[in-house]
């Protein structure tokens, strides 16, 4: 049980659409990866408006799981065709969160190819109107030296 852990470099896109409007987000950072017979994990930290935030996101068959940790939390699952709940806590205040997920697609991290996770969702933030969104993730080793 003591797979290697791999230090990545990490960049999650994401994109909320609504009717109107069209709102992208990206991050980049430097974390670690454990691959292990069905379950892929990924951790890395940011900073965001001086905040520390720990993200955790485990990938498995048709499930992935992103908990977020530090000065907001947050549990978010993602299972193809199933509605999840879960509440965004943040120093401002609670949101709850539906969320329908309608693909997963993910390319496990090789030798020379970065890992690449896609989901497309529907997220419903407090009762209001759902939005689109879709989530890209890419995971590449970094050159050991």
């Amino acid at each position: 049980m003591n797979e290697p852990i791999k230090r990545v470099a990490v960049e999650l896109k994401t994109t909320i659409q609504d009717a109107a409007d069209k709102e992208m987000n990206a991050v980049k950072a430097n974390g670690v990866f454990i691959q292990s017979a069905g379950r892929d994990v990924l951790s890395y930290k940011e900073k965001v408006d001086d905040m520390d935030i720990t993200t955790m996101i485990t990938i498995q068959q048709e499930k992935v799981s992103i908990k977020r940790s530090g000065a907001v939390s947050m549990h978010q699952q993602f299972r193809l065709g199933q509605l999840t709940e879960n509440v965004y806590k943040h120093p401002h205040g609670n949101i709850h969160m539906e969320t329908f997920t309608n693909t997963i697609v993910y390319e496990q991290l090789q030798p020379s190819k970065s890992a690449r996770l896609r989901l497309k969702y529907t997220v419903k933030l407090n009762g209001q109107d759902e939005r689109n969104h879709m989530l890209e993730l890419f995971i590449k080793e970094e050159d050991s030296e």
